[in-house]
C-alpha cells in the first residue's frame, strides 16, 4: 500500500488528510504538537478571554475515526527528496507522496535577538506566555510605589497593524479598562498604556483605506495610541526604540511578520525572501510531482489578481483540500488534477473589540456591530469540534453580559521584577 505522509496538523494538513480519508493509501500526519490550534483566536487565549483548550484539539481524536491514518508525534527538521523519506530529529519516515503544511513561525526581519523580549503568537505556548507576562505586569505594578516604574509596567507595546496586532491591542485596551479595574486596589489600570506600533502608513493594510481608517478609530476610542509610519529600531528587556524615541514598557508583543519553517528550504525548489517554497499551480514543487506544498509555506500567485495567494487560514483548507485530491488522484491513477489550484476569496474580517470590527466580502465593506457579527459566526463555524463551539459561544456570551474574562490565569513561571533597581517597593 502506497504512503501518504503530511507534514503538520494545521488547517492544510488535516484538510488534506480529510481528502484522503477514504484513498487506498496509508496517511500519515507528522506535527511536533499533539494539538490542532485554531490560530485566529490565540490572541483571545493571550488576552484571556478564553483558555487553550477551547481553541484546540488532539489531532489523534480529530482524525480518529478514519482507519487509514496514523499520527506520529515527532520534529520534522529537513525533506531527503531523493531517498523519498522525511528526516526527523530522531529518525526517518519514508514516503511515496508528500504534503508538506508546516507552516510560518515569527520574523524579526534579522533581529532575532529581540525574541526573549517581545514574543509573537503562533502556538499555545506562545499565547500562555504572552498572557503571563501580560497579567504580570499589572501584579508588579500593584507594588511599585515609584511613579515613573509603575508608568513603565502598566505601558504595553504591540509591534504590526495587522489583524494579530489590532486585534491583540484592542482586546488589551479593553480587559485593562473594562474587566480589571475592580481587581486592583493600589493601581487605576483605566491608566494603562497601549501602543500600536505599525510601519506602514495605515492599520489593516489588506483592507479597504476606509475601513482601516475605521478601524485606527475604534482603536482610539478604546483608549490605544496607534503610531503609524513608526518602525521599532531596538527591543530590550526594559522597552522598546521607535526611531529614537524611547518608550519604556513592562510588555512588548511581536505581530510584525512572519517566516516560513526552514524545512521548506530541503525541498530543492526556489523559495522567497521569506522562505515560502515556490511551487506548480497545483501546488506540486517543481521537478518533484510526489511532492506538494500547502497552506502558508506555499508560494502561490492567484492568476485572477497576480498577487500570492495571501496566508490567511481559508486559503491554508482550500489548498489542503486541493493537495488531497490531487494526491488521491494520482493513488487512483486519474493522474494530476486537469485544473490548477483556484483561490476563492470569501472576504476578510477582522476584530477590533466588542461590537468592533471591519469587513469586506465580495465588494462590499462594513464595519460595526454587522461585521462584529459575521466574525464572531465565520469562527465559531470553523473552530474544530461541537464541544469548543459551544464553549466559546457561552464563554463570549457570559462576557458580554458581565464584562469579564475568565481565564486570568498565570501559569509558568510567576516571579517578576517588582521594581527597578534601586527603587524601594513596599506593599502597602
Amino acid at each position: 500500500m502506497k504512503r501518504v505522509v503530511i507534514i503538520g496538523g494545521g488547517f492544510a494538513g488535516l484538510y488534506a488528510a480529510r481528502s484522503l480519508g477514504r484513498a487506498g493509501a496509508r496517511v500519515t500526519i507528522i506535527d511536533r504538537r499533539n494539538h490542532h490550534v485554531f490560530q485566529p483566536l490565540l490572541y483571545q487565549v493571550a488576552t484571556a478571554s478564553l483558555s487553550p483548550a477551547d481553541i484546540a484539539a488532539p489531532i489523534r481524536h480529530i482524525v480518529g475515526r478514519r482507519s487509514n491514518t496514523d499520527v506520529l508525534l515527532a520534529e520534522a527538521v529537513s525533506v531527503d527528496p531523493h531517498a523519498r523519506e522525511v528526516v526527523l530529529r530522531d529518525g526517518r519516515v519514508g514516503y511515496d507522496y508528500l504534503i508538506v503544511a508546516c507552516g510560518v513561525t515569527h520574523s524579526y526581519f534579522g533581529n532575532d535577538q529581540w525574541a526573549p523580549f517581545a514574543p509573537g503568537l503562533k502556538s499555545i505556548e506562545d499565547a500562555t506566555e504572552v498572557r503571563r507576562r501580560f497579567l504580570l505586569a499589572f501584579e508588579a505594578a500593584e507594588r511599585e510605589t515609584n511613579a515613573q516604574s509603575r508608568r513603565a509596567k502598566l505601558t504595553f507595546v504591540v509591534v504590526g497593524g495587522g489583524p494579530t496586532g489590532v486585534e491583540l491591542a484592542g482586546a488589551m485596551a479593553e480587559i485593562a479598562h473594562r474587566s480589571l479595574p475592580a481587581d486592583f486596589r493600589a493601581i487605576d489600570t483605566t491608566t494603562a498604556r497601549i501602543i500600536l506600533v505599525e510601519g506602514e502608513a495605515r492599520i489593516l493594510t489588506a483592507f479597504p483605506e476606509t475601513l482601516s481608517d475605521r478601524a485606527r478609530h475604534d482603536l482610539e476610542r478604546l483608549g490605544v495610541e496607534v503610531r503609524l509610519n513608526a518602525r521599532v529600531t531596538s527591543v530590550d528587556a526594559n522597552g522598546v526604540m521607535i526611531g529614537a524615541d524611547r518608550i519604556d514598557a513592562a510588555c512588548v508583543l511581536w505581530a510584525a511578520g512572519v517566516a516560513a519553517e526552514p524545512l521548506g528550504r530541503s525541498l530543492g525548489a526556489e523559495c522567497d525572501r521569506a522562505g515560502r517554497v515556490k511551487v506548480n499551480a497545483d501546488l506540486s514543487v517543481p521537478g518533484r510531482p510526489e511532492i506538494f506544498v500547502a497552506g502558508d509555506l506555499a508560494l502561490v500567485v492567484d492568476r485572477r489578481t497576480g498577487q500570492p495567494v495571501p496566508g490567511v487560514a481559508p486559503a491554508a483548507m482550500q489548498m489542503g483540500r486541493y493537495a488531497g485530491n490531487a494526491v488521491r488522484g494520482l493513488l487512483s491513477g486519474r493522474g494530476m488534477p486537469g485544473k490548477p489550484f483556484r483561490y476563492l476569496d470569501k472576504g476578510i474580517v477582522a476584530t477590533i473589540g466588542r461590537a468592533r470590527a471591519v469587513a469586506c466580502m465580495r465588494g462590499l465593506c462594513f464595519a460595526g456591530i454587522p461585521a462584529w457579527l459575521l466574525w464572531a459566526g465565520i469562527h465559531i463555524f470553523f473552530l474544530i469540534g461541537f464541544r469548543n463551539r459551544l464553549l466559546v459561544m457561552i464563554q463570549w456570551a457570559w462576557e458580554w453580559i458581565v464584562f469579564q474574562r475568565g481565564a486570568r490565569l498565570i501559569t509558568g513561571n510567576s516571579r517578576v521584577v517588582l521594581h527597578d533597581p534601586g527603587h524601594d517597593s513596599r506593599q502597602s
